[in-house]
């Protein structure tokens, strides 16, 4: 037991005197205000909580983290100067403090280089060009499956959000793997849903505050590594059987074009030079950050809309106006998305109120840089609130109030950050887009949303915020066929 006490204490030690000489070097700038206390980070409700913090300390002030100040942006002003007009400057990412294999290869952790530049590239080409042409039509036939499911279990009371978490789940396999068999898509499901839960616990969240606790015993930790370890050998069994079929200067998914790409690139030079290592941790961002977090924003909208009927009986008017109530497919395309203005409108207002990575993923300031006239030193982790730029009253009239009228005005181009902005802005944003676009456009055309018969509506206060993303809390929703004969129509089973 002295062992492990001294080895604490040095650690303690060391942590102090870095502290002590940190802040002797930051003695003479102007850095924002201070928020006072040290249990920021334990708030259940923390984007809110930091968005509150702003009518005493103004849109950029700091927190502490364990030992080390934090600077949070809390304004779509200071988040564009920020990751927009100086974005080089807040390129960075800090150093994850556990469990996290490969961080150098990620594409969403990894800090700013030239490889990393090269390996966005990368996997944004295989996105906008290797399956752009097959991305609306495979996202419009699993839709279509989708509602066929629905229509099943049509007036019986549905957990939607696992069953949006499928959907989008069969569409990352379908865009990377070329698979959507059945069994691969619950795997790999299975697989995200693990390491969600592993990340978003406790015992590793602490970690981030106080990083020394890694060297001590830590099941939760260990329990994420293996999550981890599962995850690396479906990619690879992937990558093995993509390898094996490869034929050049041809490709049927996202994972071919990639594997291709890579061989290109061995043929330069470059400084950024990738390899098979960056192609599997694109396969990964690909499901960890395009699975569920779609899926939870469909089910936001699903319960904003059980909360205003009105929205969903003017979004059917307006999708039967333009389609028609069982229009084919032909007719539902992304470039006319503008002819459905309130579909986009609602959209737009829900990843407002819920965007989905609430507090974004933290950047670093690779340089000294500065934030509305205060001083921003080398190395500091930035936050970006999204949510509370998306509150900001200098931008939204009545901001905390679900109103998809507001981006009908004429004259206002509205816009949110809820995939974040510059050089670090969501690569899958397009493809969530169109997702959210087929997917709601579809439901809506094809049934109408209705609570469960006990008339319990959801709530719409989120679960408590650990880990990253802003989670719904669960409810079901019935779904009832709109094609009934119209002496059915005013039935409500």
């Amino acid at each position: 037991m002295v062992l492990p006490g001294l080895l604490l204490l040095l650690l303690l030690l060391l942590a102090g005197t870095r502290w002590l000489w940190g802040w002797w070097k930051l003695r003479s700038l102007r850095l924002p205000p201070l928020a006072p206390g040290f249990l920021h980070f334990l708030q259940p409700n923390l984007p809110t909580y930091l968005f509150d913090l702003t009518q005493k300390l103004g849109p950029v002030y700091r927190i502490r983290m364990g030992l080390q100040d934090v600077v949070v942006l809390n304004s779509n002003r200071t988040i564009k100067e920020a990751l927009i007009q100086k974005w080089a400057d807040f390129a960075g990412r800090p150093q994850i403090p556990y469990g996290k294999k490969n961080l150098d290869l990620d594409l969403s952790l990894g800090d700013y280089s030239l490889t990393w530049k090269a390996h966005k590239k990368l996997s944004r080409s295989a996105l906008m060009l290797g399956v752009r042409d097959s991305m609306e039509p495979l996202v419009e036939e699993l839709t279509q499956e989708f509602c066929e499911r629905m229509r099943a279990q049509a007036g019986a009371p549905v957990a939607i959000q696992k069953e949006f978490s499928l959907l989008t789940c069969s569409v990352i396999c379908y865009l990377t793997f070329g698979d959507k068999d059945d069994i691969l898509v619950h795997t790999v499901h299975s697989c995200v849903q693990d390491l969600l839960q592993a990340w978003s616990h406790w015992s590793v969240q602490i970690l981030e505050i106080i990083p020394f606790l890694r060297f001590l015993p830590n099941p939760g930790l260990w329990k994420l590594k293996r999550f981890q370890e599962n995850r690396d050998d479906i990619v690879r069994e992937q990558l093995k059987l993509h390898k094996d079929s490869l034929v050049a200067g041809q490709w049927k998914d996202m994972l071919d074009y990639m594997l291709q790409g890579v061989e290109q690139q061995r043929e330069g030079t470059d400084a950024g030079q990738l390899h098979e290592g960056h192609v599997h941790m694109s396969v990964v961002d690909l499901f960890v950050g395009g699975t569920e977090t779609t899926a939870t924003t469909l089910s936001w909208t699903v319960a904003f809309l059980l909360h205003h009927p009105e929205i969903q009986k003017r979004l059917q008017e307006e999708l039967d106006l333009k389609l028609g109530p069982s229009a084919p497919s032909s007719q539902l395309l992304y470039k006319n998305r503008m002819q459905l203005p309130l579909l986009m409108a609602t959209i737009a207002e829900v990843l407002r109120l819920r965007p989905v990575v609430p507090l974004a993923l933290p950047h670093r300031t690779t340089r000294a840089s500065s934030i509305s006239g205060y001083d921003i030193p080398k190395d500091t982790i930035i936050i970006p609130n999204i949510q509370g730029a998306n509150l900001d009253e200098m931008v939204w009239e009545l901001p905390g109030q679900f109103c998809p009228d507001r981006f009908l005005e004429p004259g206002k181009d509205l816009k949110t950050l809820s995939f974040g902005c510059g050089a670090r802005v969501c690569l899958g944003e397009p493809l969530a887009r169109l997702e959210l676009f087929v997917v709601l456009a579809r439901l809506l055309q094809a049934f109408t949303l209705l609570p469960p018969p006990d008339g319990t509506l959801p709530s719409l206060k989120p679960q408590n915020f650990t880990g990253v993303n802003l989670l719904i809390r669960p409810f079901q929703v019935r779904l009832q066929p709109r094609n009934l004969m119209p002496q059915d129509q005013g039935q409500n089973p």
